[in-house]
């Protein structure tokens, strides 16, 4: 039987959904809470036009778009500016996610998501809410201390321009990695609202490529590992026994944590699985609110 904890981490949950599944969360939108925060991922071979027309969509649904920005592509400080204020003046945005990039060598003066923060541009254009990224697993390139670092810096820097920092985390599988990094995080002093990255129904196919592409060395590692096993666990039926277990490690002092979906696959399939689960609580006592249940 699924506990309080992991009832409440569906509650506030937020989509990651990108430029060209628009029409999905259009079609999946009478069943995705009004308010809801979909972030829009920087993913290569779209450019900024697609992105600002993303977040008019999501706007125009009755959700909180929030847009990733990555530093490393950018040419100047005068199109980050510019994107900000569009985003800003056409959709309403309060909320950005800032990362690195994946390209070695920067395109202009960004090197990382921490110059980005600093550059003031954020909070000039209105941003309440500024995201960076959490690494419950390995980092491609930082040490473990040095992810500390630079994720209590990110924290600090967004919270003294009067902003408020969102950490969100990579998707990953195991469930005892997730919890003890949480801990680690709030035995820091970071009590911050962290979302956590889950992987929405997908075939097993589908969850090591994206695991593969996205750097998630232990998660490759147990899928590898486990094989079927894992599949009947985070293949086509959903992360259920992950979500379960997050729910058994959470307790009260780990407070403000909810999930963050990757649809990888599909929008309509992960926020089915959403209210699937949503209902199942709800029959075991929970006080959440169904919802009906999506085609």
């Amino acid at each position: 039987m699924k506990n309080a904890h992991a009832n409440d981490l569906t509650a506030g949950y937020s989509l990651e959904v990108g430029t060209k599944s628009m029409a999905a969360l259009t079609e999946a939108a009478p069943w995705i809470p009004r308010g809801t925060v979909i972030a829009i991922p920087y993913l290569p071979g779209e450019d900024d036009t697609a992105r600002l027309s993303a977040a008019r969509d999501v706007r125009r649904l009755g959700f909180e778009p929030m847009l990733h920005i990555a530093a490393r592509h950018l040419h100047s400080r005068a199109e980050l500016e510019a994107f900000i204020e569009h985003a800003a003046r056409e959709a309403g945005v309060e909320r950005f996610f800032v990362i690195a990039g994946d390209v070695a060598q920067p395109k202009g003066p960004f090197a990382d998501s921490l110059s980005l923060i600093d550059t003031g541009l954020f909070e000039r254009w209105g941003a309440k809410v500024v995201g960076v990224g959490g690494h419950p697993e390995t980092h491609s390139i930082m040490s473990m201390d040095d992810r500390w670092d630079v994720l209590q810096r990110k924290c600090a820097h967004i919270a003294e321009r009067g902003m408020t920092p969102l950490i969100i985390t990579q998707f990953a599988f195991d469930a005892s990695a997730v919890v003890a990094w949480l801990e680690a995080l709030r035995g820091r002093g970071l009590q911050y609202e962290v979302r956590i990255g889950v992987p929405g129904p997908a075939g097993i196919a589908t969850l090591a490529r994206y695991a593969a592409l996205c750097g998630v060395g232990a998660s490759v590692s147990m899928l590898a590992k486990h094989g079927t096993a894992m599949g009947k666990l985070l293949g086509v039926k959903g992360p259920d026994h992950f979500v379960d277990q997050l729910g058994e490690g959470i307790r009260d002092a780990h407070e403000a944590v909810t999930l963050h979906f990757f649809p990888f696959g599909g929008v309509g399939k992960t926020v089915t699985w959403i209210d699937h689960y949503a209902r199942r609580a709800e029959q075991a006592g929970s006080s959440l609110t169904a919802c009906r249940t999506p085609p």
